[in-house]
This record gives structure tokens, sequence and C-alpha cells, in this order.
């Protein structure tokens, strides 16, 4: 089958961004910057990008090119039970959006309140815990990424060069605001100054998994998208420009959500319900609050709906690729299919919150399968198959075409059959400790 192709690198490098910039970035990597070492956690989270996440973007993203096919095609081609890494890159990512989709409808639901009553809902809790209003905000948000996917890799490019431009400004009108609240600063210290005593080797694995989870690796997201691209486009440079904005991103929306957190001496380390409970009482006791929350609220939703037709994409991709299947049929029937998978995530704050296993509501466990097991086991995987059964050298060359001064074709080999896997075996083990210590705890 003969692929669509983005039609400029800047529409490509925008929506291989917006996928890898997501809810994750707006909360979760400023809040573990500020607990975890502040300055050196960042440092360390730069050298593993620089040593596992440029490497399997790389990776990912030459090998959909020199392929042409949707992730499973694409590993199938190198070797004949390798097709197991692109499978559970489509399963992830069907898992992933359905309970992402969820967020998603909880967040359009702020955007039409605030706009529509200048307030968000009354009670975060109390919202969530009504499963036919977060079903009906999650089917919203799900056709609003299927409508996307709809209109092919012209609507995805199109989407991105609209969304990911107005995010970056609005983040900055966000800054602007937050940063000129009274006591701010103390919400910059909790980010960027230095500590010891919070740094720990707990928190270099927690930096090496922010990594692997914050570039959507092993999703099969950037095989898809690369799928799209045009032979001579530089490879090297496209991954180091989506990892600079990936982070600047995260890093920017730190220093528009702590110094309104510490502000109001609020707790920062909530989690999504930092962002849903804590923030709008923030905006509720500032001038213009409500004029801000709009704005907060439409670039969380462009953050997230950028990676969710990211996710959606990947999933079609192998359908068409796979059943033969016209575009829209497939966008359609998968679309539909993972809406119905995201009702039990809906249902876990409420008619199903007490349904759990280990502990974990379905919500929680759909998570816990694709952070945990999934996707790292897919990565190690993903390095033996193309690092040990096949020829990475081949990828060199297909890196080559659109950058011949590739002089680093030795140190990504040996990162690719040597250290990434190591490093992804560490995420691996950690996800395992945690799921133990919070199971017996």
């Amino acid at each position: 089958m003969k692929q669509n192709q983005w039609a400029s690198r800047l529409g490509f490098v925008l929506a291989t961004a917006g996928a890898a910039i997501g809810l994750g970035n707006l909360w979760k990597f400023p809040y573990l910057m500020g607990s975890n070492g502040g300055f050196f956690f960042l440092i360390a989270y730069l050298v593993f990008i620089v040593i596992l996440g440029l490497p399997v973007m790389m990776l990912e993203m030459s090998l959909g090119r020199y392929t042409g096919k949707n992730p499973v095609a694409s590993y199938r081609q190198i070797h004949p039970k390798a097709g197991i890494v692109g499978v559970f890159g489509v399963l992830s990512a069907m898992m992933i959006l359905s309970y992402y989709s969820v967020i998603g409808g909880w967040i359009i639901k702020y955007v039409i309140s605030y706009v529509t009553t200048f307030q968000a809902p009354a009670d975060f809790a109390a919202f969530t815990s009504n499963g036919p209003e977060t079903t009906l905000w999650h089917f919203v948000f799900m056709a609003i990424t299927v409508l996307i996917c709809l209109k092919g890799v012209s609507g995805i490019e199109k989407a991105s060069k609209f969304m990911m431009p107005t995010l970056f400004i609005l983040l900055l009108v966000v800054i602007v605001r937050n940063v000129t609240l009274p006591n701010a600063g103390e919400g910059l210290k909790f980010i960027f100054t230095p500590s010891e005593s919070s740094f720990s080797l707990s928190s270099i694995s927690t930096a090496l998994g922010q990594v692997f989870y914050s570039l959507s690796l092993c999703m099969g997201i950037t095989i898809t998208y690369g799928s799209y691209l045009k032979k001579g486009e530089n490879i090297p440079r496209s991954c180091g420009h989506v990892a600079i904005m990936d982070t600047t991103i995260a890093v920017l929306a730190g220093i528009a959500i702590f110094p309104a957190v510490f502000s109001f001496g609020l707790e920062p380390g909530q989690g999504p319900s930092l962002i849903f409970g804590t923030l709008p009482k923030v905006f509720s006791e500032i001038a213009g609050g409500s004029i801000f929350a709009i704005l907060f609220f439409a670039l969380v939703l462009f953050a997230a709906v950028t990676s969710a037709i990211a996710l959606l994409e990947v999933v079609v991709s192998f359908v068409v690729g796979s059943m033969g299947w016209s575009r829209k049929k497939a966008v359609l029937l998968v679309g539909g299919l993972i809406f119905l998978l995201g009702i039990p995530s809906c249902l876990s704050f409420g008619p199903l919150a007490d349904v759990t296993l280990a502990g974990y509501t379905f919500f929680d466990l759909v998570g816990l399968l694709t952070d945990n097991f999934l996707l790292p086991i897919g990565g190690i995987l993903m390095c033996w198959f193309v690092g040990w059964k096949w020829n990475p050298n081949i990828l060199v060359d297909e890196i080559k075409d659109g950058c011949p001064e590739f002089k680093l074709q030795k140190v990504w080999v040996l990162c690719i059959r040597f250290l990434t896997p190591i490093l992804v075996l560490i995420v691996t083990i950690s996800g395992f400790i945690n799921i133990y210590q919070t199971i017996v705890g």
C-alpha cells in the first residue's frame, strides 16, 4: 500500500512533537523535577534523552521510513517473529487512548464550563463519579480525534500546525500571569533549586522512566509517523527538534503551574487532580481568573488532542495495512471500539469504583498494563530483534539518506545493542517493584 506523506518537514516535526507532548508534560514532569532534586533531576533527564530517547526515536523513525509500513508489518519485514513488538505497540496505543480519552473528556467539560459559566464544575469528585456525563464527554473527545484522523496525514498535519504554536503561545500567556503572583518565586525554587537531599538512585530511575514515556517510545507512533516521511529528510535533526520541544514545553508548564500552586499554599504532588481540582481554586482567586482558566484548559486540550490523534493513527495504520480496509472504515470502527473500551475507565470513578484487581480500578489497571508491561517489554524485544537478529547497519544507511554526515553510527549501534536494552530493563524492574510495593503496602 502506498503511504500518504507529510507535506513539509515542519508539519512532520510538529505532529511528532505533538504526539509526545501530552498531559504528563503539563503536571508530571515539573512535579518530578521538584520532588527529585530540581536541577539535578533535569540534568539526569537530559542525559537520558541523549542516550535513550534519541537512539530509540531514530530507530523507530528510520525503521518506519525504511519499510513504509505500519508497526506490525515493519517488524515482520525485519524478522518473521518480530511482529510481536509491533503488536505490543498497537495494543498499547489502543489501551492508552481508551483511558486518555476519558481525561480528554474531562478537559472539554472544564473548557465549556468556564466558557458558559466562568467557573469550573463545583465538585471534581462528584463530576467524575457521574458515569453517564463522563461517558458523554469521553465520546465528544473521541469524536474530535476521529474527525481529525478521517482527513489522513493532511488532517493530522494541519491540526498540529495550528495546535502546537497555539499551545506555546497560550502557555506563555499563563506564565506571564502566574509568575507575577505573590510568592510565585517559591514555585520556581521548587522546580529548579538543586537539592542533593532529594536526589537519589530512585530519582535517576524516575528520570529514566520519564524519558521513556514522555517521548512516547515503543508505542508505534514514531514508526507510523516515520512511514509517512519522505526520503532525504534528516532524521537525527528531526528527532533532536522533537526532544527539544518536548522538554521545553514540560519545563514551561512547570513555570506556568507551580508558581500559582505555591502562591496559594497548595499541595504540588496531587497528580491529575492538581489540574482539575486545585488549579480552578487558584483561578477563582485571581483577577481575570476565568479568562486565564479558559486559556489554560484550552492549551491542555490541544496537548491532549495531538497525542490522541497519534495514538489513533497507530491503530488505524495497522488496520488499513493489514486488513485492506478503507481509511474511513478503519477510523470509524477503530475509534468506536476504543470509545467502548474506555467506558469502564469512565465508570471507575463512579459505578465501578469498588471493582478492583489487586487494589487497582479498571482505569488504573489499563495504565499499569501499558506502562509496566507492554511498553518496556516491547522496548527490550525491539532492541533484541533490531540489534541482534537483524542488521542495524541497514538503518544506519537509512539515516544517512538525509544525514550523510552521521558520524555516530557506531555509538548508535552500541546503544541499540547494549545500553538501551539495559536502561529499558531498569525501567521494567522499577515498574514491577512499584507494583509489588503498592500491592503489599
